[in-house]
C-alpha cells in the first residue's frame, strides 16, 4: 500500500498498541451499535464490511447475528487480533488489509458498511464516505460512530484537537456532525439518523497508557486541562473524580442509506 503521512502514523501506532484493543477495552461494549440497529434495515443474511475494525468488536457483533462479515484494517496486527477473537468465539469472518480511503471491492458489494471510533484517524473522511457509497448496494446502509464536537463550537473543538493530537500522534481530526452530513449528501447517501450522545471517558491516565503518550506530551495535556476554556469545560463536562481527570466525549451516531 502507498500510504500518506496520516495513514502511516495510524498504521505504526496501532501495530505498536494492538494488544490494548482486545478484551477489556471500552469498545468491547457494543451497546451503542445495538442501539443504532433500530435505524438500519438489513436482509436476513447481510454482507457487512467493518472498516478500521481494530479489535473487531463491531464486526464480530454482526457475525454473531448471522451476517457475512469482512473485517478491514490498515494494520495487520489488528486484523490478527480480531481474527483470534473471532476464532475464540466460534465465528467465521474474512479479513482484508487496506486503507479507509480506498477499498479493493467492486461497486455494490455490501449491504452495510460500519466504522466505529476510528474515523478521526482518517486522512480523508470525504474519500472514505465516497468509497462507502460506491460499495453499498441500493438501499444499503452506512453506520458511523465516532467522537465529534458539535457544530459551531470552534473554541472547544480547537482545544479538543490539541489535547487529542498530543495524547495520540495518529489522531487526525474530529469531524463535526454537519460536515459528516455534507460528505454523505455529496456521495449520494441519505442521512436517516444523526445524533450525539455524551459518553463518559475513563480517566486521562487510561488514555495515556492506551496511546503510549510520551511523558512530555502528558505534561502538555495536563496543562491544557488546567487552562481549558470555559466552553471546553462545559461541553465536555471536564472535571475530577476521586483525584482522576474525567470528561464526557461527544459520541456521534450517524446512519445513512444508499438511494
Amino acid at each position: 500500500m502507498n500510504l500518506n503521512d496520516v495513514q502511516r502514523a495510524s498504521q505504526e501506532q496501532f501495530a505498536k498498541q494492538s494488544d490494548r484493543y482486545g478484551k477489556g477495552h471500552i469498545l468491547e461494549n457494543v451497546e451503542d451499535v445495538r442501539a443504532a440497529l433500530v435505524n438500519i434495515a438489513l436482509p436476513q443474511r447481510a454482507s457487512v464490511l467493518d472498516v478500521a475494525t481494530g479489535g473487531g468488536h463491531t464486526g464480530l457483533l454482526f457475525a454473531h447475528l448471522g451476517h457475512d462479515v469482512t473485517l478491514s484494517d490498515l494494520t495487520q496486527a489488528m486484523l490478527d487480533r480480531a481474527t483470534a477473537a473471532a476464532h475464540e468465539r466460534g465465528l467465521t469472518v474474512r479479513t482484508r488489509l487496506h486503507s479507509a480511503e480506498q477499498f479493493p471491492y467492486d461497486a455494490e458489494s455490501f449491504d452495510l458498511v460500519t466504522c466505529r471510533v476510528a474515523a478521526h484517524h482518517f486522512s480523508s473522511p470525504e474519500s472514505f464516505v465516497r468509497e462507502t457509497a460506491r460499495v453499498l448496494r441500493p438501499q444499503g446502509g452506512f453506520l458511523l460512530i465516532d467522537g465529534t464536537v458539535e457544530d459551531d463550537q470552534i473554541e472547544a473543538e480547537e482545544w479538543s484537537h490539541q489535547v487529542e493530537k498530543l495524547r495520540d500522534a495518529s489522531h487526525h481530526r474530529f469531524v463535526t456532525p454537519r460536515t459528516w452530513r455534507n460528505h454523505c449528501e455529496a456521495a449520494g447517501l441519505h442521512v436517516v439518523h444523526c445524533g450525539l450522545t455524551p459518553f463518559k471517558q475513563p480517566d486521562l491516565n487510561w488514555y495515556f497508557e492506551t496511546a503510549a503518550t510520551p511523558p512530555e506530551n502528558r505534561a502538555k495535556v495536563l496543562e491544557l486541562v488546567r487552562t481549558a476554556p470555559e466552553s471546553a469545560r462545559k461541553l465536555f463536562r471536564l472535571g475530577e473524580e476521586n483525584g482522576k481527570i474525567v470528561w464526557w466525549w461527544q459520541r456521534l451516531t450517524l446512519v445513512a442509506r444508499q438511494g
